[in-house]
C-alpha cells in the first residue's frame, strides 16, 4: 500500500511556475495518454497563458515518462469528466478529484496521492465569525464550485444555507470582496491559494478544516493494466521523493 501524502497549513504560496525536468524525450510515434482535466483549480491543475500548469499537469507528464507515452491533456467540465473516461475519451482523469464511494461505483481509483480537506474562504474581519454556525451567519451565501465536495457538503451539512456557484476560485474571490457573498468552500490546495494571492486585499483562510479527502487518479474500471502502471508509477515517486518536490514546488511549506 503507498503512503499518503499530507497537506499542512502553508503561510503563502509564491515563485509557482516551476517545471519537473523531465529526463527524457519519447519517440515520435510513442503511443498517447490522453489525461482528462478541468483546468480550473489553481494550484493543482488550471491554465496560464494557454498552457495547462501545475500540480496534476507535472504529475501527468512524469505518469507519460513513466509510461513511454506522450500526454495529451483533454479538458472536460468537471461534471463530465467520469463520463469522458467512462466513454474512452480519455485514459486517466488528473484532475485533484476527490475518492468517494458513488465515484467508485462508475471508475476504478488510483491508491491515494494526497490527503486534503475542505476548508473556508472569508473577509479578514470575519474570520472567526463562521466557526459557530455557518448556516446562521453566512446570509448572503456559500460560494461553491459546482457538482464538488463542497457543493455536496453543503447540501447534505447545510440545507438550509444558500449557495451561490462560481466557474473557478478567482470568482468566488472577487464576490467575496464585493460583499455578494459570506464565504467561499473549496478543498485546501485551492484556499490557501486564494488567500496568498489576495492576502493583501483581505481574504484569509479560517481556522476550519471540514472534512478530510484523499485525492486520486480515475480509470475505466475495465482498464486493470493502467491502474496497475499508475499505483507503480505511485510507489516509485513516493519512494524516491519525486512525488513531494512536485507537491513542495507548487505549494510552498508542504511537508
Amino acid at each position: 500500500m503507498s503512503r499518503t501524502v499530507r497537506i499542512s497549513l502553508w503561510a503563502g504560496i509564491t515563485g509557482l511556475g516551476i517545471c519537473w525536468a523531465s529526463t527524457g524525450t519519447l519517440a515520435a510515434d510513442a503511443p498517447v495518454l490522453r489525461v482528462g482535466v478541468t483546468a480550473n483549480a489553481p494550484p493543482m491543475v488550471f491554465k496560464s497563458d494557454g498552457r495547462i500548469i501545475g500540480v496534476e499537469a507535472e504529475l501527468a507528464e512524469a505518469l507519460g515518462r513513466h509510461l513511454g507515452r506522450k500526454v495529451v491533456f483533454v479538458e472536460q467540465k468537471w461534471d463530465e469528466l467520469i463520463d469522458a473516461v467512462s466513454e474512452d475519451k480519455c485514459d486517466i482523469i488528473m484532475s485533484s478529484m476527490s475518492i468517494t464511494p458513488a465515484r467508485s461505483y462508475r471508475i476504478a481509483f488510483s491508491d491515494s496521492y494526497l490527503k486534503v480537506g475542505q476548508m473556508v474562504l472569508a473577509r479578514a474581519d470575519e474570520k472567526y465569525k463562521y466557526m459557530a454556525n455557518i448556516a446562521v451567519q453566512a446570509k448572503r451565501g456559500i460560494g461553491v464550485k459546482e457538482g464538488t465536495i463542497a457543493d455536496f457538503l453543503v447540501q447534505q451539512e447545510l440545507p438550509g444555507a444558500k449557495r451561490k456557484y462560481f466557474k473557478n476560485g478567482d470568482d468566488a474571490a472577487a464576490a467575496l470582496l464585493r460583499n455578494k457573498i459570506d464565504i467561499f468552500i473549496s478543498d485546501a490546495p485551492m484556499i490557501w491559494y486564494l488567500a496568498a494571492h489576495y492576502e493583501a486585499k483581505g481574504l484569509v483562510v479560517t481556522p476550519m478544516i471540514l472534512t478530510q479527502e484523499q485525492l486520486g487518479w480515475g480509470v475505466a474500471r475495465t482498464n486493470t493494466k493502467l491502474l496497475a502502471e499508475v499505483n507503480d508509477f505511485l510507489k516509485k515517486s513516493q519512494g524516491s521523493g519525486e512525488l513531494n518536490q512536485v507537491f513542495s514546488r507548487w505549494m510552498p511549506g508542504f511537508q
